[in-house]
């Protein structure tokens, strides 16, 4: 990175964390709701309909209505604070929180871009201190959740289109990019200074091939 102005943008899933978030999250919700795993029963569909599309978007709505939806906002950020008081520290990486912390001490604006929902995203974005909080958006009916998602799922070429907003955003900025993800090399393409941390083998080719630096974070 020069010296000018900088953006920095943080995947979360896999980047940040050791794992998936949303899965988790579900998981804890269920199981302090029992009875909603009968709302679960249309899941082999779903899984079927991803098997044929690929679109992550349609299965993570699936998901999110049928384990949450008729959930209160009240009752939603009850589970989003008991999920991260779950998981802190043990969910994330050292790595991670040690880069966060050098590029803040730099004035770098941090950027928190995640395809995880906003249910808990931008609780996790506010612990973290990041500057801004960019995620999946899902529908509320009220104070009711409806858990349709209300803005494009933010995955591969929705993320570059991200990118690219915050860029109009952040004129003459110089961005950096951390992911772990294939997908991830979209925005990679758009930013200076990219990073691909604790991929597997096949995103790590591809980084490599298009010369993206790649790392692993403890």
């Amino acid at each position: 990175m020069t010296s000018r102005p900088s953006v920095v943008v943080f995947d979360l899933d896999g980047t940040i964390t050791r794992y998936d978030t949303l899965v988790p999250f579900l998981f804890r919700v269920l199981r302090r709701r029992p009875s909603r795993w009968l709302r679960l029963w249309p899941l082999p569909w779903a899984l079927g309909r991803y098997a044929l599309t690929r679109d992550r978007g349609i299965l993570k709505e699936s998901l999110i209505r049928y384990a949450l939806g008729g959930l209160s906002r009240r009752e939603i950020d009850a589970h989003v604070a008991e999920f991260l008081d779950w998981l802190w520290p043990r969910a994330l990486r050292e790595g991670a929180l040690a880069a966060i912390e050098r590029h803040r001490s730099e004035g770098a604006h941090l950027v928190l871009l995640s395809a995880s929902p906003d249910l808990y995203v931008p609780a996790i974005g506010a612990r973290l201190r990041f500057d801004d909080v960019i995620c999946t958006l899902v529908q509320w009916d009220g104070e009711l959740l409806h858990g349709y998602l209300a803005s494009p799922n933010r995955h591969g070429p929705e993320k570059r289109r991200c990118v690219q907003e915050l860029r109009a955003r952040h004129p003459g900025a110089e961005f950096a990019a951390y992911g772990n993800a294939a997908s991830d090399l979209d925005h990679f393409e758009v930013v200076e200074a990219p990073c691909l941390v604790n991929a597997d083998r096949f995103a790590r080719r591809l980084a490599r091939a298009r010369a993206i630096p790649c790392d692993d974070w403890p």
